[in-house]
């Protein structure tokens, strides 16, 4: 008998893989950080992992996706990641994208839109360039409202402890 492997439809499988980093935005926020996570996965595999923490590590560069660049590279043992996908629960600023076509990421996935910073498509459309040496294929909008409700419950938790704290 000949065994055959099951493939999941890339959706369910985007689905599977955004809820793993809406996971590590929530410890982000638990943390006081804008709740942002961010994975990288290769082969079906997660090889690196990453929330936001530039408050708690006094680094601006701790962005999720830079996080989770780091832990891939390191993983991989390589600081190009070419067979691998990116998904992140915000749409990523100029400095993220940036990073992921120095890494030659192949593919990035992304929740909720950014239109104060978001460079793929919202503020700018850096993914859209061909002036860049690097392209990525993008999926947007997976588990957006999900995400969506995380930072507007958390940027609404922040403002109404600044009330309190002005009354």
């Amino acid at each position: 008998m000949k065994i055959q492997a099951i493939r999941v439809p890339v959706q369910a499988e985007d689905e599977y893989f955004m809820r793993q980093a809406l996971d590590l935005a929530r410890t982000a926020g638990v943390a006081g950080e804008v709740p942002v996570g961010a994975i990288i996965v290769r082969d079906g595999l997660i090889v690196g992992r990453g929330h936001n923490s530039p408050v708690t590590a006094s680094d601006p560069t701790a962005h999720a996706e830079i996080s989770a660049l780091r832990d891939a590279a390191h993983k991989l043992g390589n600081y190009r990641l070419p067979e691998c996908t990116l998904y992140v629960t915000l749409e990523p600023c100029l400095m993220c994208i940036g990073s992921m076509f120095h890494a030659r990421i192949r593919r990035l996935v992304y929740a909720a839109d950014d239109p104060k910073t978001g460079v793929c498509g919202s503020l700018l459309d850096l993914t859209a360039d061909t002036r860049l040496n690097h392209h990525l294929v993008v999926s947007q909008g997976v588990l957006a409202e999900e995400a969506s409700t995380l930072l507007k419950q958390f940027f609404a938790a922040r403002r109404s402890l600044k009330n309190r704290n002005t009354a």
